[in-house]
């Protein structure tokens, strides 16, 4: 089956884009993740090794959301990031394994010295 989105809303005061999908799937995705998870070159590099650490990103908002066709998000930070296209199935891989990837994160800045400032 092909993943698509039911329903999306941007929830600006919490931070979190929440995403329903067809199979039933429901994550709620904090605009921090979505920002340092971004699959823009900017972000991920152009191979591997190459991925450019984000930091300072805890009070990141989202400034608008467009659709790109029938298969992707561009979301456009407050930071003046907007070159990432969150496919539907990049999107559902963010939320199915958000717990990982963002350990995986929070252990990468741990390692560079960076102390994420509280909230």
């Amino acid at each position: 089956m092909e993943r698509s989105p039911t329903d999306i809303k941007i929830r600006t005061k919490s931070r979190i884009l929440e995403i329903s999908f067809n199979d039933g799937s429901h994550f709620e995705l904090p605009f921090e993740y979505l920002r340092v998870m971004s699959p823009s070159a900017e972000v991920r590099g152009h191979g591997p090794g190459q991925e450019v650490l984000q930091k300072g990103k805890e009070d990141i908002s989202v400034r608008g959301v467009e659709p790109m066709g029938h298969y992707a998000l561009r979301i456009l930070f407050d930071d003046g990031h907007d070159t990432g296209l969150y496919t539907w199935n990049y999107l559902y891989e963010l939320g199915a394994d958000y717990d990982r990837r963002w350990r995986d994160y929070l252990d990468r800045l741990s390692a560079a010295g960076y102390a994420r400032q509280p909230k």
